[in-house]
């Protein structure tokens, strides 16, 4: 299970895509996360997150915008979005979020990937984001230590996590 060997004040994004018994398995997550000490944010559903139980939401790049709303709305929610430029750092940072997600930091098999920013890209918009980022996309242990020194408030992965077949 990847929850049990995540460091504590880690934090994990329950993306369930509209899934039947999304609520339910959200609900065990949750539990089994704020046991652990971890943070959980709801993928995209601000009403998926309050159901559950969640830390909070995190918006993919288009829906950034809805931030400043959901901080207003949920008192205490961290609010994390994707980007994957300059300018969606920009709109995310004047939106309110907490932190963005970016990516693809280096090559990664996710279907939704673009091209890789690089380290070097990587780190000069992390030096000019002015809120936190978490580095996400191909993000592994070896590729980790290459962008060790960028500013990133963190790394985030998928794959790196997921490789040897656990679903939670």
């Amino acid at each position: 299970m990847v929850l049990a060997r995540l460091p504590r004040g880690s934090g994990v994004v329950y993306r369930a895509f509209g899934a039947p018994g999304a609520v339910a398995v959200g609900r065990r997550l949750a539990r089994i996360a704020h046991r652990r000490g971890l943070a959980i944010l709801a993928g995209a559903d601000p009403r998926l997150a309050a159901a559950i139980g969640a830390d909070g939401v995190h918006l993919p790049e288009r829906l950034a915008g809805r931030a400043r709303g959901l901080r207003r709305a949920r008192k205490g929610w961290l609010v994390t979005a994707a980007a994957h430029s300059a300018p969606a750092i920009v709109r995310a940072r004047q939106a309110g979020v907490d932190a963005v997600f970016l990516a693809p930091v280096f090559e990664s098999a996710s279907p939704s990937a673009g091209r890789p920013l690089g380290p070097l890209r990587f780190s000069a918009l992390v030096a000019r984001a002015r809120l936190p980022v978490y580095a996400l996309g191909g993000v592994d242990g070896a590729t980790a230590r290459r962008i060790a020194r960028s500013g990133a408030a963190g790394f985030a992965a998928i794959g790196a996590l997921l490789g040897d077949g656990a679903r939670t």
